[in-house]
């Protein structure tokens, strides 16, 4: 399918769909019927997970989409994760569990950037699977991953890589050889380890903080928690018309304020706490001094106030007329019995506290997901609805729970150090990052290079351990390797990309690589280098290839050497008169050197100059090609200041890690 064609995703959202894995052929209402039915079994098998999850923009939804061009009927939906992208590896969670608990479906997913599954996995992946080559191929399939294969030697099983399957042809092939299909097991290991922590990863993203907000804020999360998500988007991403609103608070008055504990997600707690902002003196909300021990509450309850004023400011009032009750919609009844039947209510008594708690929770759920009425409804209208219709409240009661309240979480979690983000960068690398540590016991011959010597000596006591982690060697290897890495026109490999790959030998290429390299007799030279002309006869013909391969068989290795040796001292006469030369560290080889063994390859593999060259110019000192690799490696490196950059990049992709720079000259 062309590139042009594909249907684009908005950024920052992810789409799913649900197909059945063996379409039974029925009518399309049947089939209606059926996938709708489905909808509500899902929605609530994972119901317990969803009802205690606060979304960043927009929740997890599944409705029916009937049969359109070669997509057959499914169910799906599409959910904008925003700021938080755990969400959308949240819904890859519910994704497995779902494909899992009904074998009998097949799940699809993916956002702007393709399919991110193999994204995670892409150090695994065949070399045949690409973005071109990838549509329509990664499915979820009874819980684990599957990847429609490319037909091979060792297995007849799949579609060719340049043939882009319709779902009908994937669903069939899926169903008929799953355990061809399934993806191997590094690639289903680095799923899983992404994936991994959930379902407690919900409880552990969230972050118990107290708040000095309105009381009426704080009735309103007391019923809807996943309320405090939008309020702080609209604070998040104010503009100076937004902030016209909250001149004079009319919705929550800042008199009304009492402290209560607030559940936020961590991205959304992250979003509130750094931002800076002063209030407007109008509004009459007024901060302690810094040093007071409630000052964070105050302050966090105030920029949440303004993002629940903003909210409001945008949307009409609510009507006066009641809403019908749920329980006359005729889809409740039926997710009730689900939710029964899945152990949502675990055994509680029917009329109890808990038993009414989840009850009002399920409704809020079933609002948002099942039905479609409240999906019409802003964020702010919502607020507005259940301001207009919860029964007053009684601030004196709100202030005696203050001394109730729990204990507020840590925000320890927010502030990072280095060695915390090089763990993490390790722990993503996947236990690459011991390249750059091999051959450490060498580290101490090659300090002379950099003066790493004359540091260690003034701080051995401190740093030693530290200098042992990673060695100029590996740096000096590993640039080597990489260039001498053999790359197609599609990107450069790195060298460790190969190591985890089986060897690989095949005489018959290497061998024909031997003789093109070496200059075979067998070898006819390229079209380019012989004279068309196609009157000549046979015999003419005869004698010119001939004439060809005798010329082809003089043209040994000395005199390409020596070819290739005019064209480099033209080279050096050109760059001579330029500033080329000084961008590079001379290094003077005494006798000492000599005679301690010391090799420089530089030196002893620097050509002999022409006669001309050595009378009139100065004698050129070999370089040390190792010392102004790392040299400049360093220097960019410090230039980059700890930030991202081409050094660091670099040495990150060939699992060379460097401590940070310790002296400031």
């Amino acid at each position: 399918m062309d590139a042009l064609q594909r249907r684009v995703i908005q950024e920052d959202m992810v789409q799913y769909k649900l197909f059945l894995i063996q379409p039974d052929g029925s009518s399309s209402q049947q089939t209606e019927e059926h996938l709708s039915q489905l909808v509500e079994e899902i929605l609530a098998k994972v119901a317990p997970l969803l009802i205690q999850y606060i979304w960043q923009h927009q929740p997890f939804n599944l409705k029916y989409h009937p049969e359109k061009g070669s997509a057959p009927a499914h169910i799906g939906g599409s959910t904008q994760f925003g700021d938080n992208v755990e969400d959308e590896w949240f819904i890859v969670y519910l994704l497995q569990q779902i494909t899992e608990a009904f074998p009998d479906l097949a799940a699809r997913v993916e956002d702007n950037d393709g399919e991110f599954l193999l994204i995670e996995a892409a150090d695994y992946l065949p070399k045949w699977l690409n973005p071109d080559t990838s549509e329509l191929r990664v499915f979820l399939y009874r819980g684990e991953l599957h990847i429609l294969p490319c037909p091979s030697k060792s297995s007849p099983v799949g579609i060719a890589k340049d043939v882009v399957p319709s779902v009908a042809q994937a669903l069939a092939l899926l169903s008929t050889h799953p355990d061809a299909c399934r993806a191997s097991p590094k690639i289903c290991s680095v799923l899983r380890k992404r994936l991994e922590g959930y379902p407690e990863k919900i409880e552990t993203g969230l972050h118990r903080a107290h708040c000095f907000i309105p009381a009426g804020i704080a009735k309103l999360l007391a019923q809807r928690p996943d309320l405090i998500a939008p309020a702080v988007s609209a604070f998040y991403l104010r503009d100076p018309v937004d902030l016209q609103a909250c001149r004079s608070f009319k919705t929550f008055p800042p008199d009304t304020r009492v402290l209560t504990s607030v559940t936020f997600t961590r991205c959304l707690y992250a979003q509130l706490q750094q931002q800076q902002f002063t209030p407007d003196r109008r509004s009459g909300f007024t901060l302690p001094p810094l040093s007071h021990p409630q000052y964070k509450a105050h302050e966090l309850g105030m920029k949440l106030a303004h993002g629940f004023e903003i909210l409001c400011s945008k949307c009409r009032l609510p009507s006066s007329e009641p809403d019908a009750p749920i329980s006359c919609n005729p889809q409740w009844k039926g997710f009730m019995d689900s939710l029964k039947r899945n152990g949502y209510f675990r055994g509680e008594l029917e009329g109890s506290a808990r038993f009414s708690e989840l009850t009002r929770s399920a409704e809020n759920f079933f609002k948002q997901s099942v039905t479609s009425k409240s999906s019409a409804l802003s964020p702010g209208e919502e607020v507005l609805q259940l301001l207009h219709s919860c029964s007053s409240f009684n601030i004196e009661e709100l202030k005696k729970q203050e001394s109730q309240l729990p204990q507020e979480d840590s925000d320890s979690w927010l502030d990072i150090t280095a060695q915390d983000l090089e763990r993490m960068l390790q722990e993503r690398s996947g236990g690459r990052a011991d390249v750059g540590s091999q051959n450490s016991s060498s580290t101490k011959q090659t300090q002379r290079v950099t003066g790493a010597e004359e540091r260690r000596r003034e701080t051995e006591d401190d740093n030693e351990e530290e200098e042992a982690g990673y060695s100029l060697v590996a740096v000096s290897q590993g640039m080597k390797n990489f260039l001498s890495a053999m790359s197609s026109h599609e990107g450069a490999e790195l060298p460790w990309s190969s190591s985890s790959q089986p060897f690989s030998f095949e005489p018959v290429s290497m061998a024909n690589a031997l003789d093109r390299l070496l200059g075979s007799k067998d070898e006819e030279l390229d079209s380019d280098d012989l004279g068309d002309d196609d009157d000549d006869d046979e015999d003419e013909e005869e004698e010119e290839k001939e004439e060809v391969s005798s010329g082809h068989v003089e043209m040994n290795g000395s005199e390409t050497l020596d070819s290739l040796r005019q064209y480099m001292d033209q080279m050096d006469l050109e760059l001579m008169s330029t500033n080329i030369g000084k961008s590079f560290n001379q290094t003077n080889y005494s006798k000492a050197d000599l005679d301690s063994g010391s090799t420089h390859p530089s030196a002893e593999g620097s050509p002999p100059r022409e006669g001309g060259v050595e009378d009139t110019e100065e004698e050129i000192q070999p370089l040390d090609v190792d010392f102004n690799l790392v040299t400049n490696l360093l220097e960019s490196l410090s230039c980059q200041d700890g930030l991202a950059g081409p050094a660091s990049n670099l040495l990150q992709s060939l699992g060379l890690h460097l401590p940070p720079n310790s002296d400031s000259s």
